[in-house]
């Protein structure tokens, strides 16, 4: 990859709607901690490969965070995220990931420096975790640019083009996997329920949102590999306790 890959992804980006605030966390409130220090880089695990493949489109996951932090609110790894300390979240940017051919997407493309601490706190508020956005950037972001600023800004832009439903009112009632994706997809021009993943956890509970996006970064129909969940499939939203 060169500098010119990573100008030709902010040129695609900008044809996408975004909206004029920056992109934030769908959070009720949100004070980025202070951060002076650069964050250690992410260790690819041993167990996982190192692929330099081809992009053939992304992957823009949006987590779920009071589903994520119901069970972590005490524990230190997840303080940023699921304290409250810093903020209460709704949805918050889980990673744009780049696609491959098939299911060997590319990850892990080149060895990274420590996160400049202004990137950490300019990012704060969409991806509320040091620790996730230094794995992100190393993991998948290291496929798409040679600059963590540029993934960053990019993963800003196409996080901040998404309306969301009325999570607290789809929370209060029975609902379908086939009605939230048409609950998003009325929310978001262009977007049709194919175009959508949901991450549906053991229990019944949404976990993530997954928006796939072809190599120009428009909504596409997702690969045939991303198994989608069945529309009658019971989904339940936790709003906290």
């Amino acid at each position: 990859m060169t500098v010119r890959r990573g100008a030709a992804l902010v040129t695609a980006a900008v044809l996408m709607p975004v909206l004029s605030a920056p992109a934030v966390a769908q959070s009720y409130q949100c004070k980025a901690p202070t951060i002076s220090q650069p964050i250690a880089p992410a260790r690819k695990p041993a167990d996982e490969p190192r692929r330099v493949t081809p992009v053939t489109g992304y992957t823009l996951a949006m987590s779920w965070s009071p589903e994520f932090c119901r069970l972590r609110k005490d524990d230190r790894r997840h303080k940023t995220q699921c304290s409250g300390d810093e903020g209460s979240f709704g949805f918050i940017l889980h990673g744009l990931w780049p696609d491959g051919q098939g299911t060997s997407y590319p990850q892990w493309c080149r060895a990274t420096k420590p996160l400049p601490p202004a990137v950490v706190r300019r990012n704060f508020c969409m991806m509320p975790s040091p620790r996730l956005m230094a794995s992100e950037w190393a993991k998948h972001g290291t496929c798409m640019t040679e600059q963590p600023e540029t993934y960053f800004r990019v993963s800003q832009i196409m996080f901040g083009a998404v309306d969301f439903p009325d999570m607290d009112r789809l929370s209060r009632k029975p609902l379908t996997a086939g009605a939230l994706l048409n609950a998003f997809a009325a929310a978001n021009e262009g977007v049709r329920p194919e175009m959508i993943r949901l991450k549906i956890n053991r229990r019944g509970w949404l976990e993530e949102v997954r928006l796939c996006l072809a190599k120009n970064f428009r909504p596409r129909r997702c690969p045939a590999h991303m198994r989608a969940a069945g529309d009658d499939k019971p989904v339940k939203i936790w709003r906290g306790a």
